[in-house]
């Protein structure tokens, strides 16, 4: 059973981002003073008193959009209101009633019967009296709160669950895997996420940036449930335009820590450039499994073959070298299916666990093959044994009589060679040296500088 909707709308600049954040208790949507920055749909599962809704954050109605897509922000907020079991319709108190706000109450009566009007920013004592005024936009008696204060927050809960009780649904089972789309901007991850949802679920647009924050979408696909994590597109740090842009890089590398498997998208249409190779970069440092996604193929046709495109990435992207490819065209549906599948093997991959007597036997054999080189003047390096000790990513310990000893390259020696043996073919591999003493180095450590 689907879950309840409850959708917050308004015009822009009334606090619909904090209401969503107070009422989840989380830093969910991004808040910021400047009109018009969100403009997908931004959504939050929500749990008070075993009641389960999603708790929808829209655009502002009527924002003068800087890139022109007020139409695309208007149809996201029509969806969420066609969806919504209940409406919370969030107005500015020390505004006063203005020609947007009746623009709104406009949209939303149809609706009438399932509409909270919700007065925001009610701060001070002496703004309650002036809450009254907005009972003339016809839906009742208003609700005051201050978002940023946290003030009436559980009236206006308890409301919300009077109104939406009899048709909650049952706490929502995790999701089999989350999925995390990173990339430069105009990559098609909007379009990929879109795809997948069966829906325009966000905003796709030529112009770059269109994405601002990191977007949750769950799908169904062949009977299970996952979580996409569409995100905004990320350009170079020093390029970052205002504090939007950074939060939206921000919330990027967050959701990168989340996911379970990573999507870094391509765009087979555009060199490989610096912005890619940094994002190759955390992915590594995080340790994180990774398909490279390989999108607008379509454009590349008689250009490049695909075998010689992944050449061409393991040069690029030396640190993602085990990292599967996929060739997708997302505004097609072409090769989706290929694409979560292959995540899903990447996600049990990165769950397996080898016996310490498999590991040492790999771990002999690559030592007979190429013996660890001391650094000059150094005592001899010795590596006793090794043992599994964690799973996402795949943790090895070896114990070795000084772990400062072990060179980089040698490490990574190990590591191919583990790849090539044992069942972790195309993750990562956290390989930690430590001494007898307790000392510590390897991948652990060194891989934070990347690939």
């Amino acid at each position: 059973m689907a879950l309840p909707v409850v959708a917050i709308v308004g015009r822009p600049n009334v606090g619909k981002s904090s209401l969503l954040n107070c009422i989840a208790r989380r830093m969910i949507s991004i808040v910021e003073p400047t009109a018009g920055v969100t403009r997908d749909r931004v959504s939050h599962v929500c749990e008070v008193d075993d009641v389960y809704f999603e708790l929808v954050d829209t655009g502002g109605y009527g924002a003068d959009d800087r890139d022109d897509l007020g139409k695309q922000i208007e149809r996201q907020i029509q969806y969420a209101v066609d969806q919504a079991a209940w409406i919370l319709f969030v107005v500015d108190v020390r505004d006063g009633v203005v020609p947007l706000d009746e623009e709104v109450a406009r949209m939303v009566r149809r609706q009438r019967d399932r509409v909270t009007l919700v007065v925001n920013k009610v701060d001070q004592p002496h703004f309650l009296p002036d809450a009254a005024e907005f009972s003339r936009l016809g839906f009742g008696e208003p609700i005051p709160v201050s978002a940023t204060q946290n003030y009436n927050r559980r009236e206006l809960i308890e409301h919300i669950l009077d109104r939406i009780r009899d048709v909650a649904g049952d706490a929502p089972g995790d999701p089999v895997m989350k999925i995390t789309l990173v990339g430069r901007r105009n990559t098609g991850k909007s379009t990929f996420i879109n795809a997948l949802a069966r829906e325009e679920r966000v905003i796709v647009s030529e112009v770059p940036g269109t994405t601002r924050d990191a977007i949750d979408v769950r799908f169904d696909m062949a009977g299970r449930t996952f979580l996409a994590i569409d995100t905004a597109g990320v350009r170079k740090k020093s390029k970052l335009a205002d504090a939007v842009e950074f939060y939206g890089y921000s919330r990027a590398m967050w959701s990168v820590r989340r996911a379970d498997v990573v999507l870094l998208f391509i765009d087979a249409a555009v060199p490989v450039g610096q912005v890619d190779k940094k994002l190759a970069q955390m992915i590594v440092s995080e340790h994180k499994p990774c398909m490279i996604v390989v999108n607008k193929w379509d454009l590349a046709v008689g250009q490049a073959g695909t075998e010689a495109y992944g050449a061409y990435l393991g040069r690029t992207l030396p640190g993602l070298d085990y990292a599967p490819v996929a060739f997708t065209t997302a505004k097609d549906g072409r090769n989706l299916q290929t694409v979560v599948d292959t995540g899903a093997a990447l996600f049990k991959q990165a769950r397996q666990r080898v016996g310490t007597g498999e590991l040492n036997q790999v771990l002999t054999r690559a030592l007979s093959a190429r013996a660890p080189s001391s650094k000059h003047g150094a005592k001899p390096v010795r590596i006793y044994f090794a043992t599994q000790v964690a799973v996402q990513p795949p943790t090895i310990v070896c114990f070795v009589n000084d772990p400062s000893l072990v060179r980089r390259e040698y490490q990574r020696y190990l590591q191919n060679r583990m790849r090539e043996h044992l069942p972790f073919a195309e993750v990562p591999i956290r390989l930690v040296f430590r001494g007898r003493r307790g000392r510590t180095c390897g991948s652990a450590a060194n891989e934070r500088r990347g690939p």
